[in-house]
């Protein structure tokens, strides 16, 4: 009868209930966001470290704070909005100009409260007389600053939870790009960019990836009261890029190096740009594109998007930050006696002139200012004041582990080398 009753419809009417079915069925079968999200979750707990084909949700630090667990200790939450200072959060909350003086005054901690943003929240706890007799202003996930009442004044703190820490594995084999290779393997960008950061004395990420290259690493965890806070750091990490192995133990005092105590990293980095290409080598006979004429090409030029932040290949002295019309805005850096690196063509600089710099700090942005055809940074390497090719010149090294701390790294490698060993085994069975 229903179906009847349909035919005798007009023709636009029949074709709207028919597109209204569909979008119901779709509805009801449809997993809902907070399904779709829990499902991918519980992968990642069920199958940690595995390769994926489509990437997995990726976890940043949270700062987020649960308000819940304030308010079940009878503090107010008040919700910081533009504008709002100290004086003004007091006033709303009928406390007197003399207790925020003393709030402000309440030793070196409570200075904090003096850089408030709109979003965050501080928690007060007011007792029945309408006085203050708390404050709490969460820092971190594992910071908060405490103001209590004592006597007439107020004193601060700093509360601070243990964080714990656990250990995964990661492992991914480049198919189109290391970028993605790592998203797929559940890195964050900041880990991807991390774990480049540790090989880039030796590889170049921007030009000597190969589908094939492959990499495994471990990783910290952080929690705090059992609740996931963000990542820590790679503890250590084994790269194969084009049939060599390179390998990389982090020791406690925070530097990484091979399995026999060779530092990873070397006196200059092979290239000061992450994640780009070569659009033009270097070359001692190249045809200029803007000059139209033979000159040669004595750095590389690396094409990343404008505002791409540039580093110092090495420790050194800016000896150059300037601005002209050829080399746009460029910094040059002394490195001891024997090298000096120059960078041209920053949309920005970010360092002056007599500055001392240390290897990996941003001196500038990537641009297109001077006699350019496109944004790149042009780099150049020169030895002894010769220009030498940045990506084959042969770097010094950095020195190795002390003596004094050898024999207790070797413990640590030989652990670090058996846990990624056993996560390569886990993975091929798992394939």
């Amino acid at each position: 009868m229903i179906h009847n009753t349909i035919k005798h419809l007009p023709k636009l009417h029949q074709i709207i209930l028919g597109v209204s079915g569909v979008l119901l069925i779709l509805m009801i079968f449809w997993p809902s966001d907070e399904a779709e999200a829990s499902r991918q979750v519980r992968a990642i707990e069920l199958i940690p470290g595995m390769q994926y084909e489509l990437p997995m949700p990726v976890f940043e630090p949270s700062a987020a704070i649960d308000d819940a667990v304030f308010e079940a200790e009878n503090y107010i939450t008040h919700k910081v909005s533009r504008g709002d200072t100290l004086a003004k959060i007091m006033s709303k909350h009928k406390q007197s100009p003399q207790t925020t003086y003393k709030l402000d005054n309440a030793g070196e901690y409570a200075r904090t409260l003096r850089r408030i943003r709109p979003g965050d929240s501080v928690y007060l706890q007011i007792n029945e007389a309408g006085q203050l007799v708390s404050l709490k202003y969460p820092l971190s996930n594992t910071e908060t600053l405490m103001i209590k009442a004592q006597d007439t004044d107020f004193v601060s703190s700093i509360e601070t939870k243990q964080v714990e820490t656990s250990l995964n594995f990661a492992q991914g084999t480049i198919q189109s790009s290391f970028w993605n290779a790592g998203i797929a393997a559940g890195l964050t960008d900041s880990k991807i960019m991390q774990l480049a950061g540790i090989f880039g004395w030796d590889i170049d990420f921007a030009q000597e990836i190969r589908p094939g290259d492959s990499f495994n690493m471990a990783f910290e965890e952080l929690y705090v009261d059992g609740e996931f806070i963000g990542y820590g750091d790679i503890v250590s990490a084994e790269f194969i890029n084009q049939g060599d192995v390179f390998t990389a133990i982090k020791y406690t005092d925070g530097n990484y190096y091979t399995p026999e105590g060779r530092s990873m990293r070397k006196s200059f980095l092979r290239a000061p740009i992450n994640f780009s290409h070569v659009s033009s080598n270097f070359n001692p006979k190249r045809f200029h594109p803007v000059q139209k004429r033979i000159k040669p090409h004595r750095g590389v030029d690396y094409v990343a998007p404008v505002g791409t932040p540039v580093m110092a290949a090495g420790n050194g002295k800016v000896i150059r930050s300037a601005y002209d019309r050829f080399n746009g805005h460029h910094v040059f850096i002394q490195h001891g006696e024997r090298y000096q690196t120059k960078y041209l063509h920053f949309t920005r600089r970010a360092v002056k002139e007599g500055e001392w710099v240390k290897q990996g700090q941003v001196i500038g942005y990537l641009g297109s200012t001077g006699m350019v055809t496109g944004a790149h940074l042009h780099y150049e390497f020169l030895v002894d004041g010769v220009h030498r090719n940045p990506r084959t010149v042969e770097l010094p090294k950095a020195d190795p582990i002390d003596k004094k701390e050898k024999d207790k790294f070797l413990l640590i490698a030989d652990k670090q080398m058996s846990l990624l060993e056993n996560n390569k085994r886990i993975m091929l069975a798992m394939q």
